[in-house]
């Protein structure tokens, strides 16, 4: 189909309630809400935030699990100019610290707490004056000027729930003056991923980049106006905010919204709003599969989506699950999500075996790790990427930019590829020490800096191992400083760091392999962490 004019979100929500104001933008739950609608309430959160004294660059903290909110708070806090950073809903405390400061965020939507997590008392640690006066400045974070509770109440007299902030909008503000709204190069997101570095990196990504890309990988998907695209992916991830959300919006398709993944859940959900599209993981689809409810006639809706994973995974997505034109991906958050997708209408076979050409406005290349200059033709080599990329890191993590670009602007990925000799992209693996445990990337030394917080723990090196199931779990090699037990670590860790941050295994050491100059060696420890799973599973079967 034809692409969009709008080259920003709020650009791009006005053209739809313009153009298709009644056709459903998106479904929470079992609340349906049209282009228009969306377009309503996104104006009365752009209107509060400007009747607050929000100014165009400043940034918009999104503590939310997958809620219409969520939606809404993004795309008016765009179209005042703001820049919207989604917040892990799997954050400790002391992650959210880290990413409250960084991002210097000024106004944050917080829901009162997901899963274990309780958000209102963390932040009643960091930002206690909050809690304490109806007017306050934090002394900790010195940007956070507003707190809103997207709750039924707040939980102190500094904050004020998400109902009174709406309701605090101008009825009839008039619209943003030349140059206070977003361009297409300003950035719409920042997301904090993992990277080779002890905290997340600030992925600064741009309107006008996101949506071309993401449209592209809804054409891939062979998407169109009357699909509805399932998302229980976190939007806190690229995989939803900068891969469904423009993809889906982009088409004009609607957005069928779980709060957070649980199988039995998606299933109904899939079911009673025939969904026809899906984002899904490998851990998502044998979940659903395994579900004691599962049975083909419920996803028989299904037709398109996106995985990653082996060429088991794809089979097992278009096969058991059933969405048959599944798409194989390759992309980080740096790439805008994807830069390779594989079409919809390739035979099963070479959906699985590749992650595809690039995209269009997209070039990959190839560079020999042990010479440094481009492979030869077909030749396995580290791959680099031009085209749809972030605009570099922020925050502390803008000193990475130089390592992560190449002079002429090539963003080094880290991952080893190859091109087949009709132009698919095929993944080799990382070159870098990130550990993908089901379909998340998770830095070794964050979970190390973790496990040295014990007392018990003198050094720590942290390696992934393969998993049939999780494509890699995180083992962690401890040379301990006095007695303690696998257990212990593994709680400790819980801790402090989100679920999926914690080792699977801790294999206690007298010491850890080293080169003459002290520098850790990672590959024994590689081996023998394979080693060590593969024998846990001949014990198990």
């Amino acid at each position: 189909m034809q692409p969009p004019i709008s080259r920003t979100f709020p650009e791009l929500l006005r053209e739809l309630a313009a153009t298709e104001p009644e056709r459903c933008a998106v479904i929470d739950g079992d609340v349906p809400v049209t282009y228009a609608g969306l377009a309503q309430r996104a104006r009365l959160i752009t209107n509060a935030l400007r009747a607050a004294g929000v100014q165009r660059g400043e940034r918009i903290g999104v503590l939310l699990s997958n809620r219409i909110e969520w939606l809404e708070i993004f795309l008016g806090a765009s179209a005042a100019g703001a820049v919207v950073v989604p917040i892990s809903t799997w954050s400790k405390p002391a992650e959210l610290a880290f990413i409250l400061g960084d991002a210097h965020i000024s106004a944050l939507f917080a829901m009162p707490s997901s899963g274990k997590e309780d958000f209102f008392a963390a932040l009643q640690t960091l930002v206690p004056e909050a809690f304490e006066h109806n007017k306050w400045a934090s002394a900790g974070l010195p940007h956070l000027r507003q707190l809103i509770a997207v709750a039924p109440n707040a939980p102190g007299p500094g904050w004020r729930t998400y109902e009174a902030f709406c309701a605090a909008a101008p009825d009839a503000a008039p619209d943003a003056a030349p140059g206070e709204g977003p361009n297409p190069a300003d950035d719409a997101l920042i997301l904090y991923t993992s990277g080779s570095t002890s905290k997340p990196k600030a992925v600064r990504l741009a309107h006008g980049a996101v949506i071309e890309n993401g449209f592209n990988i809804g054409e891939r998907m062979g998407l169109g106006r009357d699909d509805r695209v399932f998302v229980s992916a976190p939007l806190f991830w690229a995989y939803g905010s900068a891969n469904a959300l423009p993809a889906a919006m982009s088409h004009g398709a609607a957005i069928i919204l779980q709060e957070r993944f649980e199988p039995g859940e998606a299933l109904a959900l899939i079911e009673q709003h025939r969904c026809t599209a899906i984002y899904t993981l490998p851990t998502m689809t044998a979940a659903l599969v395994a579900h004691p409810d599962f049975a083909t006639a419920r996803t028989a809706s299904l037709r398109t989506g996106l995985t990653i994973g082996s060429p088991q995974d794809v089979i097992a997505a278009a096969t058991q699950l059933g969405a048959a034109h599944i798409c194989n991906i390759y992309g980080s958050s740096e790439t805008c999500g994807n830069c390779c997708v594989t079409p919809w209408d390739w035979p099963l076979e070479r959906r699985a075996a590749c992650q595809g050409p690039p995209l269009p406005g997209v070039s990959l290349r190839f560079i020999d790790a042990e010479t440094g200059v481009e492979a030869d033709t077909g030749q396995p080599g580290l791959i680099e990427v031009t085209g749809y990329l972030m605009s570099g890191y922020g925050g502390q993590s803008i000193a990475h930019n130089v390592a992560a670009f190449t002079a002429d602007g090539w963003y080094r990925t880290g991952d080893l590829g190859q091109l087949t000799d009709t132009g698919d992209l095929i993944f080799l693996g990382r070159a870098t020490e990130m550990i993908k445990r089901a379909g998340i990337n998770v830095s070794p030394a964050e979970v190390e800096d973790v496990l040295l917080q014990h007392t018990a723990v003198a050094q720590a090196a942290v390696v992934g191992a393969p998993d049939p199931a999780r494509g890699e779990i995180i083992v962690a090699f401890v040379v301990a400083a006095q007695p303690a037990t696998e257990a212990e670590l593994i709680a400790h860790a819980r801790g402090l760091s989100s679920t999926y941050k914690v080792p699977d295994r801790i294999v206690f050491r007298n010491d850890l392999p080293a080169t003459s100059t002290g520098k850790l060696q990672r590959q024994p420890l590689k081996a023998e962490a394979a080693a060590l799973t593969a024998k846990d599973r001949t014990h198990v079967a």
